[in-house]
């Protein structure tokens, strides 16, 4: 997905996991609102509202290996280099390190 071109107009992100949603002004690793960010993945943002610097809040990415879009919440998605929603990595968890299984069954033990 390319960056959006900056415009106002409003748009919707939706966590296809927990159904969150919230407006966003821009999508990309690049938030011209924020000029020294760079983020690690294309990601969903939007302008603080309570930030008199112009800062940023990520709300959320796709999924690297099944695409759906995902919120940041813990019990939602994982980023380990890239994002993962919380189905593929249970799918997939042996391909992490042992560290981090760890971290994802305490966490998947969690959710209800």
């Amino acid at each position: 997905m390319a960056a959006d071109d900056g415009d106002e107009k409003v748009k919707t992100f939706i966590c296809k996991n927990c159904d969150f949603s919230s407006s966003y002004h821009y999508f990309g690793t690049k938030p011209p609102f924020v000029k020294s960010i760079l983020l690690l993945e294309e990601a969903y943002v939007k302008k603080d509202p309570f930030s008199s610097e112009g800062g940023m809040i990520t709300l959320g990415s796709h999924c690297h290996h099944c695409k759906l879009s995902v919120c940041c919440s813990p019990n939602c998605s994982l980023f380990y280099s890239k994002r993962f929603c919380l189905g593929c990595v249970g799918q997939n968890i042996e391909e992490f390190p042992r560290e981090i299984q760890q971290d994802i069954r305490v966490v998947t033990a969690q959710v209800p």
